[in-house]
């Protein structure tokens, strides 16, 4: 059966170029590539594209950490990324970096084209600001209790704890995850895209069949919410784009993030000529463009993404595509147990094709999570690709090298397994078409089932003994090369490297129409082991590294501290037990005149009141203090100062100066009560 040939454009979610490559981040890869690596088999023009997403504060303040230049940590990420994906036989067109020229450039056309036709509102908002580190703080880069149920350490978007959503400024007692501070509440001018103007245009593309029905059904849920006006700027400093019309702004990432799968496949168009990107992306365009993407960034894909589209006069996605995530023996991946696997450690032990597999097997058209049990994973891929399907050719291949001089039967005859196993190819086409990948690979081990059956049944290893059955094992082993053939076929989008080993034995590169052809008086190559069986002892030696890396990653570092401050002589039990800590409640604090670094403090007991100076001006407002709960010695000796009695002291950290911090205990700690 012939197609007509389609366009086909396909993107995958960009990699953030803060962080290597795990499994998890595997699925969605290996999903469309198999897809992908099926199209081109049909004879399809498909373009493959995706890059780095490689802006942001996080990205700002890693490099910080490391002490280098954002571009170069976003291209050493860039090139680690890529070797990732290409030794897992991930076979990108074209992987490009959202830091471009090309992506600058199509994120101001967005940009401009919406605010010339009055998409782009501006809005004086009030955002919580780092005063050391002078920078607004994102969402994820504060932390405090969460305002409706009370939990601790908590983010400035959600709580872990009671799932609730709220914003960075509902958060009780927050602090900057960047320097420790207490976030300022400051005022500043942002600019927001009119996403409740395309309220309709979203309605009905995600009712058009664009999107999974679990994702449309979602959607409903955030249209009946009411959408809001989506904020699309970023206060300096940060790592990207500068706003064309206002200095000292930057696009917020996802709005240029998106627009990286554009630069991508306009920098391939520019590099190879392979393509032309406007018969790609302008509106009226006949192409078909796929994303594919993880349940987690389906509102920035299927709302704000599509409506940026419409408003800038370019086309809309075909389909949006999302995956779940992935558990490891049933549960979330873990650093401790080792099931946090990085892409690296997994290919320093195990064959990618394995996995590659495995996921295949699992993987259909919903939104549904995937565990890797790693028993199963062993048993599965032992049983099917080893025990099933490289097994046909190892019962039949010996008999055709030494008896049949490497060449395959003349005839065949007119058995009905190889009618039955060509006919199978469309119902598989069908199946990898909707993505359903674990029926195709169910079909096929049905397949694969039977040939096994029929030679065991045939039994050439007895038939041989005889001279006179010479040519009814040649044609035995013949229909079962053949049988092993089309299986190949049919297996290699999902398993592309043991297909190259079996090309090479079988002297054929294998596309999908030819399986509507049988291979006759065809030399093949001598047999060679295709694929190893998976040893436990590899998946074990791999969870014992991930344990050793993670644990080696998550290691605090020495910041030297020590050093600088030796830990004192040991003292007895005893002597500590002398100093009385305790918490109190700083009712008062204020400047004290003609000192240059003493507050004076008021501190609450519960059934008294003290006065301390405390060398702290450097580091504290006084008026922010009041009301906060600390820790002071309550025992020591009373000391005159020039500006009056200090009657204890309070316990702070910091080599002074600016970097001083009193101690804050968590909330149910009451005045007057004893630190232990």
């Amino acid at each position: 059966m012939t197609t007509a040939t389609r366009k086909i454009l396909v993107t995958n979610a960009l990699p953030y170029a803060n962080g290597p490559i795990h499994i998890g981040h595997m699925l969605g890869y290996i999903q469309a590539d198999i897809w992908v690596r099926f199209q081109k088999m049909r004879g399809h023009e498909c373009h493959y594209m995706c890059a780095d997403d490689a802006h942001g504060t996080p990205i700002m303040l890693k490099a910080q950490q490391l002490g280098i230049a954002p571009e170069q940590m976003i291209e050493e990420m860039n090139r680690a990324h890529q070797a990732d994906f290409g030794d897992f036989h991930v076979a990108f067109d074209h992987y490009y970096s959202t830091h471009s020229p090309e992506n600058r450039e199509l994120a101001e056309l967005i940009y401009t084209r919406l605010r010339d036709a009055g998409h782009i509102k501006t809005k004086t908002i009030k955002q919580l600001f780092d005063p050391q580190k002078e920078m607004f703080l994102p969402d994820r880069f504060v932390k405090g209790e969460c305002p409706k149920c009370g939990a601790a350490d908590q983010y400035g978007d959600n709580c872990d704890v009671c799932g609730a959503t709220y914003a960075p400024t509902e958060l009780k007692n927050p602090t900057s995850a960047v320097s420790g501070a207490t976030p300022e509440l400051r005022e500043s001018e942002h600019y927001f895209f009119d996403l409740p103007a395309f309220e309709d245009m979203l309605k009905a593309w995600t009712r058009s069949g664009s999107l999974q029905e679990e994702m449309a059904n979602k959607l409903n849920e955030w249209f009946e919410a009411g959408l809001q006006r989506w904020d699309i700027s970023r206060d300096a400093p940060y790592f990207g784009f500068e706003i064309p019309d206002a200095p000292g702004k930057y696009f917020y990432v996802w709005l240029d993030a998106p627009i990286g799968y554009m630069s991508s496949f306009k920098h391939y168009c520019a590099t190879t000529g392979n393509a032309d990107f406007d018969s790609y992306w302008k509106a009226d365009s006949d192409a078909e463009v796929y994303h594919f993407i993880g349940k987690d960034i389906i509102y920035f894909h299927s709302l704000f993404w599509p409506a940026m589209l419409k408003g800038a006069n370019f086309r809309q996605p075909t389909n949006v595509w999302a995956h779940g995530f992935i558990t490891v023996n049933g549960t979330k991946m873990s650093k401790s147990k080792g099931t946090f696997i990085m892409a690296r450690t997994y290919l320093d032990h195990l064959d990618p094709d394995y996995l590659r597999y495995y996921f295949a097997a699992k993987l259909t058209s919903r939104i549904d999570d995937l565990d890797l049990n790693l028993t199963d994973f062993a048993q599965r891929v032992n049983s099917d690709l080893v025990g099933k399907v490289v097994n046909i050719a190892s019962r039949c291949a010996g008999f055709i090298q030494k008896k049949f001089d490497g060449k395959l039967a003349n005839d065949l005859g007119e058995h009905p397994l190889l009618a039955e196993f060509q006919q199978a190819g469309e119902t598989i086409a069908d199946a990898y078409e909707k993505r359903e990948f674990s029926r195709a690979m169910r079909d096929i081990m049905a397949l694969a089932d039977k040939a096994n059956f029929y030679i065991a049944e045939a039994e050439p290893w007895q038939l041989i003994k005889d001279p006179a059955n010479s040519a009814q094992v040649h044609q035995i082993c013949s229909i079962g090369i053949n049988l092993f053939r089309l299986l190949m076929i049919y297996l290699k989008p999902a398993v592309p490297a043991l297909t190259e080993r079996v090309e090479a034995f079988l002297n054929e590169e294998l596309s999908w129409n030819s399986h509507q052809h049988l291979l006759t008086d065809h030399a093949i190559e001598p047999f060679k082991a295709l694929l190893q069986r998976i040893e436990m002892e590899k998946v074990e030696q791999m969870i014992d590294d991930s344990k050793a890396a993670n644990a080696e990653a998550t290691a605090k570092p020495d910041n030297g501290e020590l050093k600088k401050d030796p830990i004192s002589a040991e003292i007895s039990y005893e002597d500590f037990a002398k100093v009385d800590l305790r918490i109190v409640r700083i009712a008062n604090a204020e400047h004290v005149e003609g000192a240059d670094k003493l507050l004076k403090l008021t501190l609450d007991l519960g059934s008294e009141t003290r006065q301390v100076f405390a060398g702290i001006k450097s580091a504290y407002d006084p008026a922010k203090l009041i009301g906060q709960h600390t820790v002071m010695v309550a025992n020591l000796a009373p000391r005159k100062m020039r500006f009056g009695m200090s009657e204890g002291m309070v316990l702070a950290a910091g080599p002074g100066g600016a970097d001083l911090y009193i101690l804050n205990p968590h909330d149910g700690a009451k005045p007057g009560m004893r630190v232990k």
